[in-house]
């Protein structure tokens, strides 16, 4: 398989300092406060959403920041670097990436509320050496930011880092339900990589999945149908047939009392399992993954994934928590560097290449960019687009179990509907 051309920017080691003469020579004492206690930047590169983060307040002059830390990542394949690079019409011929360093909190009632504060910026440059693919530092270390005063100037500390950041892309020809093929983009080349198969039907008693099954035996499926999710699986198939990974509700997805929709309170789960090396035409469970609806102005669906430590569901990891817009679709991501968790510097266990779980660092480096899915929303024809970083992927089997999970969340979209937009004429390819 060969990858894609990515490249990593980072932005870390955030830190500020701010000369005393300049905090007390603020008038107002909520204004002081400011100073101390609320400083935070916008970091912006054209093109891409605006990324806002808190920047520590350094203390004194000695305190150094924190050198390994990273507070946001862009991503850019070849294409966003050419726009980048070319100049508009609308826009400075130049691009750079802007760092704007406030005080205060920005207002959210009509400008009722605390005052926020400009003190500087950082501008940098986008060059045609970004794209030498290469690892670069862009800058490292301190900065005087706004305007020098005759007492000093708030200064600002930035690591700026370029990394090839190589991955995959799959995509699914058709939507899941309809067991399509998976093939690998590589420009306007697409090679066939697996074939994944849908089903909904309860499983045979030779199927090593049936184990994971829960029946009730009291002959109520048909009409449980009516009220509940349940019994969907995703095989995911590599070119000779065999499976090597797969998805399976474990948990139904039914109403909550008193509404039509699967609540946070009680939401559906999938288990995404591997053929476990050790016993064959077994699997081995790697990872979980809940779905719930929300409801507001404009619905979504909220898929949390954990990862399976020693194939077990206790000690495992939170990877990734996103919100997916219910009408329009959207991006689930797992990136370590976006999700303000405690397992930011856990590395990801090859699925495959690891023979157990005894530790979650045996065989990837971790951080960074893991995998992205694009699906699209209720009603649409959803092919989901699979990006996974080269880093994570030593094999065929290691991209499968994340196909899997693409799956599985594609599929959740559709169990999260409201009960009573249900429609089998509407869904009859579903196959409820």
């Amino acid at each position: 398989m060969d990858p894609q051309a990515f490249i990593r920017l980072s932005v870390g080691s955030l830190a500020l300092r701010i000369p005393k003469v300049l905090i007390n020579s603020t008038s107002k004492s909520n204004e002081k406060k400011n100073f101390s206690s609320q400083c935070s930047c916008e970091i912006k590169l054209r093109g891409f959403p605006v990324q806002t983060t808190s920047i520590p307040l350094m203390p004194s002059l000695d305190a150094a920041p924190d050198h390994h830390s990273i507070s946001t990542s862009f991503y850019l394949e070849e294409s966003d670097l050419r726009a980048l690079l070319t100049p508009g019409c609308f826009y400075s011929p130049h691009a750079h990436l802007e760092i704007s360093v406030f005080t205060g909190k920005k207002s959210l009632n009509c400008g009722v509320g605390g005052k926020r504060q400009q003190i500087g910026m950082f501008k940098l440059e986008v060059g045609p050496e970004w794209g030498e693919g290469k690892p670069m530092i862009l800058f490292n270390g301190w900065i005087s930011i706004g305007k020098t005063k005759r007492d000093g100037a708030a200064e600002l500390h930035l690591k700026v880092k370029l990394d090839p950041d190589p991955r995959y892309v799959f995509q699914f020809e058709d939507v899941t339900t309809l067991s399509p093929q998976i093939v690998q983009l590589r420009g306007s080349v697409k090679q066939p990589i697996f074939s994944c198969k849908f089903s909904r039907d309860r499983v045979s008693q030779v199927d090593p999945l049936n184990g994971y099954w829960s029946s009730s035996g009291d002959g109520t499926e048909l009409e449980s149908e009516r009220r509940e999710r349940k019994g969907w699986k995703v095989k995911i198939h590599d070119l000779s047939g065999s499976a090597v990974a797969a998805a399976f509700i474990t948990t139904p997805f039914v109403p909550s009392t008193g509404c039509d929709w699967v609540a946070k309170s009680n939401p559906g789960a999938w288990l995404v399992v591997r053929p476990d090396p050790s016993r064959p035409n077994s699997w081995q469970p790697w990872g979980k993954l809940e779905a719930w609806r929300e409801r507001g102005i404009r619905d979504s669906v909220c898929c949390r994934f954990h990862l399976l430590s020693n194939g077990l569901e206790v000690g495992d990891v939170l990877m990734s928590e996103i919100l997916i817009s219910a009408e329009k679709g959207g991006e689930f991501l797992i990136d370590t560097d976006k999700q303000m968790l405690t397992v930011a510097a856990t590395p990801i266990p090859s699925p495959q290449s690891s023979g157990d779980f005894s530790g979650l660092g045996q065989c990837v480096s971790g951080g960074g960019f893991v995998m992205s899915s694009r699906v699209q929303g209720e009603g649409k024809s959803s092919k989901p687009v699979v990006q996974l970083a080269m880093r994570h992927v030593t094999c065929v089997e290691d991209a499968a179990i994340f196909m899997a999970l693409a799956a599985a969340v594609d599929l959740s979209i559709l169990a999260c509907k409201p009960f009573r937009r249900t429609s089998r004429r509407r869904f009859r390819h579903y196959s409820w």
